[in-house]
């Protein structure tokens, strides 16, 4: 891993915390590890993203988990590859009713997967997983992502 990386995590981080939707959503990203297989993300209930009963809006849940597994893709694989969001589904277990928290990780397993499916030009459906908690622990939401994964088309073998 370089340092090239981490500093890249870091600016993202910055950037994604200053992001204007984030902001007003009370999202923060806590934490992206150097090598992009890590993010922590934390939302506060606010004015902004409390819904008519006043618990976290189902809405601003979904948000706080949009990018982080598409972003963690493009950066491991890199230039090479076109990652796009395809589907995404939300189950909302129990409302969240003060700070909740997402964490996301990806493993050498899923890059190896991917890349070994792409290799001939084919296109990878990955679906991952990530869970909402609150402080205490308890499941506030369950978020399934599909993304989109294939080699550019300059680098895809004629077939």
């Amino acid at each position: 891993m370089s340092s090239k990386m981490a500093r890249r995590a870091r600016l993202l981080r910055i950037g994604l915390n200053l992001y204007p939707p984030y902001i007003g959503a009370g999202v923060r990203v806590r934490h992206i590890s150097p090598d992009f297989r890590e993010v922590r993300v934390k939302m506060v209930l606010s004015w902004f993203n409390r819904n008519y009963v006043g618990t976290q809006f189902g809405g601003s849940l979904y948000s706080m988990t949009d990018p982080f597994f598409m972003l963690m893709l493009m950066e491991n694989l890199g230039r090479d590859y076109i990652v796009w969001d395809k589907a995404a589904n939300i189950e909302f277990i129990t409302p969240g009713k003060g700070p909740v928290y997402a964490d996301f990780r990806i493993d050498h397993s899923l890059l190896d997967e991917v890349r070994e499916q792409t290799a001939g030009g084919a296109k990878c459906l990955p679906r991952l997983h990530a869970e909402v908690r609150d402080s205490e622990g308890t499941l506030v939401a369950r978020v399934q992502k599909t993304l989109y994964v294939r080699l550019k088309p300059r680098l895809r073998q004629a077939g």
